[in-house]
């Protein structure tokens, strides 16, 4: 039986989630990356409210059934996923021996109750008002944001989601995301070591 650990990094848009996810990816062996991004329906399925935002910031925008299957696809067998994807380990080195470590990241990967409840740890970056709406204007998306959509829909929708999640979820660690990108890594980085420690029975 493949030894693994799903670790979720959820958190506001322009958080740092994303960077968080690629450096640990970088750092720890046999570990890989889902990213809800990479799920979102077409612009033309996703419909807008009554101020013309389009409603992004909602699972219904995002194709969670096709996400679900890949993480699915990793749990079956981890080993073989990283192989399809040109990242296999070393064949030398016995399955039994590795932890298999499945890095989710996204905006709302602790609102969908499902892969929630797959996850072994929970991150969630948090920054100020300010800082994220500063970083969302420098960003280039498409489809563009349309003028007033950070402060009419993308904040109040961060806000409504985290409350939910807060009022759903258990076993979250928050993380500030306004300290140096090096000290939450390590941070992070050493409590999934620990954990991977604990499973192959070194600690």
């Amino acid at each position: 039986m493949q030894k693994s650990i799903i670790v979720g990094i959820g958190g506001t848009t322009n958080g740092g989630k994303s960077t968080l996810a690629q450096s640990l990816q970088q750092r720890i062996p046999n570990s890989c990356i889902i990213a809800q991004d990479t799920f979102f329906k077409d612009d033309s399925m996703v419909p807008a409210d009554s101020h013309g935002f389009k409603q992004y910031d909602t699972l219904d925008a995002i194709n969670m059934d096709l996400m679900m299957r890949e993480v699915e696809l990793w749990r079956t067998d981890p080993g073989v996923y990283l192989t399809s994807r040109g990242a296999g380990p070393p064949p030398e080195t016995p399955d039994q021996e590795k932890v298999y470590v499945l890095i989710v990241e996204g905006f709302l990967i602790f609102n969908h109750r499902l892969l929630n409840e797959l996850m072994d740890m929970r991150y969630f970056l948090e920054i100020p008002f300010e800082v994220c709406r500063e970083r969302r204007c420098s960003r280039v998306y498409n489809p563009p944001d349309p003028p007033g959509y950070f402060d009419g829909h993308v904040w109040p929708m961060y806000l409504k989601n985290k409350q939910e999640m807060e009022d759903t979820v258990s076993g979250i660690v928050l993380l500030d995301g306004l300290k140096l990108k090096e000290d939450l890594l390590a941070s992070v980085c050493e409590a999934i070591s620990h954990e991977i420690q604990i499973l192959v029975g070194k600690h």
